[in-house]
């Protein structure tokens, strides 16, 4: 995570602090959107916001509440609540929007495409991951996690650092959420990047998003070998070939 005491800021309509970084250029703007428990100063945000520069791009860049810099305690959140905050950071941009989700902000990016279709120009998601809270989590639970979870939380552990804390409220509010039960129309130019060796979400998530959604221009690549992170060079600059080609047919 980035380390800058000026990072601007603004607040949501539910009181929520957002920190972000908000790049001048021509639209429609890019917008990443981070997995969960990352943040805005990752890899792969940090590589686009660099080529969007060098494009005279619109990119933004933000923080989830309870993420990175951004204000409220990581435990106190949930999948709506990443999307309230996904859709008042829109705010800050004029005219349409390509969406670049990342894991949880896959997940993200589809909710926003569902409730603003009119917003969103182009999707590119990268190892997207909707409807994890209930088709990984806790489908994946033992009973006694199950149960610890209902009396308020249970610890998973990370291969990415601090275990990560799992609240009741995550899991029970993200049933509202789920996006894969549903028809869901994306009448827009979706990109979609998995990698075989994602040890966090298996292929068939993404196989899956393929058959279930509703999309005049919608792909899905596989990279032999990619892992979940996707992000050593050559996934990089495919992330930035189908950022581009979204961009392309978009306009």
């Amino acid at each position: 995570m980035e380390n800058t005491q000026d990072t601007p800021s603004f607040v949501t309509p539910q009181n929520r602090r957002i920190a972000y970084h908000l790049t001048d250029g021509t639209g429609p703007a890019v917008v990443f959107l981070g997995g969960f428990k990352s943040d805005m100063g990752g890899t792969k945000a940090v590589h686009l916001e660099a080529w969007a520069k060098a494009a005279g791009r619109a990119f933004l860049r933000f923080d989830y509440s309870g993420h990175g810099e951004s204000g409220e305690a990581f435990t106190d959140g949930c999948i709506g609540d990443w999307f309230e905050d996904a859709c008042a950071a829109l705010g800050l941009l004029a005219g349409k929007v390509v969406l670049v989700g990342s894991s949880m902000g896959g997940w993200i990016s589809l909710l926003v495409a569902k409730a603003m279709p009119e917003k969103v120009a182009g999707m590119v998601t990268i190892a997207a991951a909707p409807d994890f809270t209930e088709d990984s989590m806790w489908a994946g639970f033992t009973d006694a996690q199950k149960q610890e979870l209902m009396a308020g939380q249970v610890a998973l552990p990370s291969e990415y650092g601090e275990p990560y804390i799992i609240t009741r409220r995550l899991i029970e509010e993200g049933r509202d959420r789920l996006v894969l039960r549903a028809p869901l129309s994306l009448p827009f130019p979706v990109r979609s990047l998995q990698g075989t060796a994602d040890a966090d979400v298996d292929m068939s998530v993404a196989l899956r998003l393929l058959d279930h959604a509703t999309s005049p221009d919608m792909r899905l690549t596989l990279v032999d070998g990619a892992d979940h992170r996707f992000s050593d060079a050559a996934c990089l600059d495919l992330i930035v070939a189908s950022v581009s080609d979204v961009l392309d047919r978009a306009s």
